[in-house]
């Protein structure tokens, strides 16, 4: 599959200032801005854009930010899901995870992770991919927000929905282990039946393999 990327960027105005939300970027253009040393939720920050930069060197990777003039505050990825998950399971080629997406604290509130979801989905080469991130509870700042499980869900739905991502089952054990874990997914238009199909057989694995064990179809 040719992982076709066009750049795509928007501004979004805050009490702080202007916000540049942009990308997909390679690394040669991530270097000429610093990352935010807030930017922390998955490693310190130092590691994580060093993480986040090799990414966008991957033929599938894409990454999104937010920055100020030089500095990025938020930042989106698109990757291939990682070869130990059940998502890689029948290596579809056509199946990107959103696995990460962050904003410092001080621009929370103001649309930066909703508006790095919009200007992914800007670029029309996404509709020929399907788009999945899983939502575990103990990864969310409840402590930060201030916000219950079923609270912080909520808000978590919308911003996903900003992407076209929305709630879908699955029998996965580490989703379905807490009813505030979720599965989000995004199906492209240009999708083929194929890939949806065998993207449900991936959702439900677990009654897939019964069904194989048992001989059925």
């Amino acid at each position: 599959m040719n992982h076709v990327k066009t750049y795509h960027s928007m501004v979004r105005q805050t009490e702080g200032g202007p916000i540049t939300i942009e990308g997909p970027l390679p690394s040669s253009e991530l270097k000429q801005y610093h990352f935010h040393k807030d930017l922390t939720a998955f490693r310190p920050a130092k590691k994580q854009f060093e993480a986040v930069m090799k990414i966008a060197d991957f033929e599938e990777g894409r990454i999104i930010i937010a920055r100020t003039e030089d500095t990025i505050v938020g930042y989106v990825t698109y990757l291939y899901p990682d070869p130990l998950e059940r998502w890689s399971e029948f290596e579809m080629e056509d199946l990107l995870v959103l696995g990460a997406i962050e904003v410092i604290p001080e621009y929370r509130g103001v649309k930066i992770a909703s508006s790095l979801l919009e200007t992914s989905m800007h670029d029309t080469f996404m509709e020929n991919y399907i788009i999945i991130s899983t939502e575990y509870y103990w990864h969310w700042d409840l402590k930060g927000t201030g916000l219950s499980i079923w609270e912080y869900r909520k808000v978590m739905e919308k911003m996903m929905a900003a992407g076209g991502l929305t709630p879908a089952p699955t029998d996965d054990p580490e989703i379905i282990s807490h009813p505030a874990n979720c599965l989000v997914v995004r199906i492209g238009k240009n999708v083929t039946e194929e890939s949806i199909k065998r993207f449900d057989e991936l959702r439900f694995l677990q009654r897939h393999k019964y069904r194989i064990m048992r001989g059925e179809k």
